[in-house]
């Protein structure tokens, strides 16, 4: 998104209350916020001292836990 293109709501002071994007300007701040949230979860792993879990381990333990 190189721009966005916000209107804004404001009270009777003239003070901003909130504001109204496109609706394609909204999914995309949102899939944008979605890649940070993984982006920090991966980071925040990979900087853990936790043990670590193969993928294809991970997946069947919890396939395993939903029977």
């Amino acid at each position: 998104m190189d721009e966005v293109h916000q209107q804004y709501v404001v009270d009777q002071n003239g003070i901003r209350t909130a504001v109204i994007l496109s609706i394609d300007e909204y999914r995309t701040l949102m899939e944008d916020i979605e890649e940070l949230e993984a982006i920090r979860a991966y980071d925040a792993a990979k900087a853990s001292a936790d043990e670590t879990v193969p993928f294809q381990q991970a997946v069947e333990e919890i396939e395993n836990d939903r029977k």
